[in-house]
């Protein structure tokens, strides 16, 4: 098994870490479309050409606020695989078997899946920015990405293939969400994430197609902390399927 992955070195310096703080609130307050060198200037109070001494370009500009998303999500999914994710909030406090990600690889992996979603729903201009656009690994500090992804990636059991699906499911279900996409009868409710009982899907058989069904036991908890539904959906939102926990074993 490998090693566990410590925090990559190199991380923001101070003058770093004020230009990244000042353009990850505009880029959450206003969209992507805000974030250039001029506003970020402006709320720094200096001048664009004084930004350009200590970043030369936008794509510079957007790997800092990349850096700081990609080590904040690392941290929630290490808290969510280790059981102190959320430990504060009163809705998790009350369920102490979901607060403490179960020994086992599907209790992480549901708590994994709810922090990560969590965190898309949170900060979705953030996530597009870290997630639909080429990465510009070149401009991250070594090793972020793998320091992030590494509390999947022990979960999964060090499986590549099946880190990679589950990421890619779960990928999915958030840009559907934040993206709009989602029947908003659909949507995720307080404390729904924490019953397996409300999981919806097309089919079994349209499940086993997506992941196979060797995993079919791992994206059940991530559906169920996304909130359980999958379509398919009647042009009026209505849900056409039953709740596959009633069709299967």
């Amino acid at each position: 098994m490998p090693d566990t992955l410590q925090a990559p070195a190199g991380g923001l310096n101070e003058r770093q870490a004020q230009i990244a703080g000042a353009a990850r609130a505009l880029l959450d307050a206003e969209g992507p479309e805000a974030l250039t060198m001029r506003r970020v200037a402006g709320v720094l109070g200096i001048k664009a050409p004084s930004l350009y001494k200590h970043l030369p370009d936008k794509a510079a500009l957007e790997a800092l606020v990349v850096t700081a998303g990609f080590a904040e999500l690392a941290a929630a999914l290490a808290a969510a695989a280790d059981g102190t994710y959320g430990a504060d909030r009163a809705d998790v406090a009350a369920d102490g078997a979901h607060r403490a990600g179960a020994a086992d690889a599907a209790g992480k992996l549901t708590a994994i899946a709810g922090a990560y979603r969590a965190y898309a729903v949170a900060h979705p201009h953030l996530y597009r920015l870290m997630n639909y656009q080429p990465l510009r690994r070149d401009l991250l500090p070594d090793g972020l990405e793998a320091w992030a992804a590494q509390p999947l990636a022990e979960a999964a059991g060090y499986d590549e293939a099946r880190a990679r699906a589950l990421w890619a499911f779960a990928h999915g279900m958030v840009s559907l969400e934040i993206d709009g996409r989602v029947p908003a009868a659909s949507r995720p409710r307080r404390g729904l994430a924490r019953r397996a009982g409300g999981i919806r899907a097309a089919s079994r058989l349209s499940v086993a197609r997506a992941a196979g069904r060797a995993h079919y036991g791992v994206m059940r908890a991530f559906l169920a902390s996304a909130g359980g539904r999958i379509g398919p959906y009647r042009p009026d939102g209505r849900e056409v399927s039953a709740p596959i926990s009633r069709r299967l074993p």
